[in-house]
C-alpha cells in the first residue's frame, strides 16, 4: 500500500481543529491543574448546545478579582465562511452599549462642561418645547417622557432590518407631540434619550460622538477593537453576523442596518470589554470621581430611587449587589454582569436569537459564588411566577355593527404614517402597508390590543361618533391617529 502524504489530509485536520471544542487552556490560558479548570468546563457545559460547526453561538468573559479566568468562543461567527467565534470576534453589543453614553456624561459633568440640571434644549434646540423642562439628568436615568424609538418607528411601518440612521433617530424625537409623562415623574426606558445624549456630547465638544469617545473613552483604555459604529455600510474585520433559528432547524441571517450612536451600536470584543471591567475596578480615565457618579441611581420626583444610573442597573441578586445591563437588536443577544463586592464580572456577547445572556450570566456567576450568595427564596421564586400568570386582559364580545363603527383610515402627524381599520372574518384588523395586517382584540369598551401598538384606546365626539384612537405602551404613550374624513 502506497504510504499516505501527510499533506494532503493537513488543511482537512487544520480545520477541524478549529471547529470541534477546543480545551480552554487554547484561549484562557488555564493550566489542566489550575483550580479554576474544573469551574471552566462547567461554563463549556452551558454553551455546549451552540457549541457546533453548524450554530451561532457567543464569546464568553470571566474576570475575578482583576483576572480574566475564562475567555472563550463557542459556535460560529459565520455560518457561511464557518469562521469560529474567539475572544476577539466583533460584536454588535447593543443596549450594553448606554454605559459609554453615561460615561462620557459623566466626564463632562465632572469637568464643568455639562449640568445634569441643564436644560436639553439649551444643546439641542429642535427638540420641542413640550412645556416642561427636559434635563440632562432625566436622559441619562430614562425619565424624561420622550417616547422610545423602536417601538415609534415600528407603528411607523419600518422594519427593523431596514437602515435606521441617527439623523432619522433625531429627526423622529424633534416630530413628538407631546410627553409621555412629565419629566421625573416615572421611569420609562427610552433608547431616545440617549441618542440625544451623544448628541449633546457632539455639540459641547465639536467633535462627532464617536470621534470623542475613540479619544477619551477607548483609546486611553487600550480599547482598539471598539468603535461607536456611525456608518452601516462600514466594512468591519472580525465581525461576527447575526442569526435567528429557522423553521427547519437551521438558522437564518438577521440584517442590521442600525446606527443608533448612544443607545445601541457599539461594536466591541469581549478582549476589550475585559479592559473596561478593570477600569470600573481600579478607574483611571476620568478617575474615581466619575465611576461613582455612573453609579449614582435615578431619583424621581416624589423622592423614589430607581435602579437605573448611567446606562447601568444597580440592584442585587441573593443578598449581592449586582451591577449590569444586557442588549438585544437583530440576532444580537448581550450582557455585562458585575459583582463588584465579590469582585466577579461575567460577560456574554452572542449572535443568535435564541440564546438568553440574562439568566446564562448569573448561572455562570452563580458557578464562582458558589456558597457565597444567599440561598434563593422560595417565596419569591413563587411570586415571581404567579405575576407572570394571567396578564392578557380577557376578551370583550363585540357585535359586527359595533365593529364597523371602528373602520376607516386613520393617520399620525407625529410619525407621518396612516392604518387602515377594518373588519374582516368577524374581527377588526390595522392594515399598513409595509407591515401588514394587525388583528385587534377587544378587551373593553372602546378598547383593543393589538401587537405593535399596545394598548389601543377610542376616542368619541359629543355625538358619540369614532374620531381617532391612541395607542398606548409602557414606552410609548397618547400617540394619536386621526379618523381621517
Amino acid at each position: 500500500m502506497t504510504p499516505v502524504r501527510p499533506m494532503i489530509f493537513l488543511p482537512f485536520l487544520l480545520a477541524l481543529s478549529i471547529l470541534l471544542p477546543a480545551p480552554a487552556l487554547a484561549e484562557t490560558g488555564v493550566a489542566p491543574d489550575d483550580p479554576h479548570e474544573a469551574l471552566s468546563r462547567q461554563v463549556d457545559a452551558l454553551f455546549q448546545r451552540w457549541h457546533r460547526p453548524d450554530s451561532p453561538g457567543a464569546a464568553v468573559l470571566v474576570m475575578r478579582g482583576g483576572e480574566v479566568v475564562h475567555a472563550k468562543g463557542y459556535g460560529m461567527a459565520s455560518l457561511e465562511h464557518g469562521v469560529p467565534i474567539r475572544p476577539g470576534t466583533v460584536f454588535d453589543i447593543a443596549s450594553i452599549s448606554k454605559q459609554f453614553a453615561g460615561m462620557a456624561i459623566a466626564m463632562l459633568v465632572e469637568e464643568g462642561v455639562l449640568s445634569l440640571d441643564d436644560d436639553v434644549r439649551e444643546y439641542i434646540p429642535e427638540l420641542p418645547d413640550f412645556g416642561e423642562t427636559i434635563r440632562i439628568r432625566h436622559l441619562v436615568h430614562h425619565t424624561s417622557g420622550l417616547r422610545d424609538w423602536p417601538g415609534t418607528l415600528g407603528m411607523a411601518g419600518w422594519d427593523w432590518m431596514d437602515v435606521i440612521s441617527f439623523e432619522q433617530i433625531l429627526e423622529m424625537a424633534f416630530h413628538q407631540r407631546e410627553l409621555n409623562f412629565r419629566p421625573g415623574e416615572e421611569y420609562a426606558y427610552s433608547n431616545t434619550g440617549y441618542n440625544l445624549l451623544a448628541e449633546v456630547v457632539a455639540r459641547v465638544t465639536g467633535q462627532s460622538f464617536r470621534a470623542w469617545t475613540e479619544e477619551h473613552i477607548f483609546a486611553p483604555l487600550g480599547m482598539h477593537r471598539t468603535h461607536f459604529h456611525d456608518d452601516h455600510t462600514e466594512v468591519v474585520p472580525d465581525r461576527a453576523e447575526s442569526y435567528r433559528p429557522g423553521e427547519n432547524g437551521d438558522f437564518r441571517r438577521v440584517t442590521s442596518n442600525l446606527t443608533a450612536i448612544g443607545s445601541s451600536s457599539l461594536f466591541t470584543t469581549v478582549e476589550d470589554l475585559a479592559r473596561w471591567l478593570g477600569h470600573l475596578d481600579d478607574p483611571g480615565v476620568g478617575g474615581r470621581a466619575v465611576v461613582e457618579r455612573m453609579h449614582e441611581r435615578g431619583v424621581l420626583n416624589g423622592g423614589d430611587t430607581i435602579t437605573y444610573a448611567y446606562g447601568l442597573f444597580v440592584d442585587e441578586h441573593r443578598g449581592a449587589t449586582t451591577v449590569g445591563h444586557g442588549g438585544s437588536w437583530a440576532g444580537y443577544r448581550t450582557n455585562l454582569l458585575r459583582f463588584p463586592e465579590h469582585e466577579l464580572s461575567v460577560v456574554i456577547l452572542a449572535n443568535v436569537s435564541d440564546l438568553g445572556p440574562g439568566p446564562l450570566g448569573y448561572r455562570i456567576a452563580e458557578l464562582y459564588l458558589d456558597g457565597v450568595l444567599d440561598p434563593v427564596a422560595e417565596d419569591d421564586a413563587e411570586s415571581a411566577g404567579a405575576q407572570a400568570l394571567g396578564t392578557e386582559a380577557p376578551e370583550h364580545r363585540l357585535t359586527l355593527e359595533k365593529l364597523r363603527e371602528y373602520e376607516g383610515e386613520y393617520r399620525s402627524d407625529e410619525i407621518l404614517t396612516s392604518h387602515r381599520l377594518r373588519v374582516e372574518d368577524g374581527v377588526l384588523v390595522a392594515e399598513h402597508f409595509r407591515t401588514g395586517r394587525r388583528t385587534l382584540r377587544p378587551v373593553e369598551e372602546d378598547v383593543f390590543q393589538a401587537p405593535g401598538f399596545g394598548r389601543i384606546e377610542f376616542l368619541r365626539d359629543g355625538n358619540g361618533e369614532v374620531t381617532a384612537f391612541t395607542a398606548n405602551s409602557v414606552r410609548i404613550r397618547g400617540l394619536r391617529f386621526d379618523r381621517v374624513p
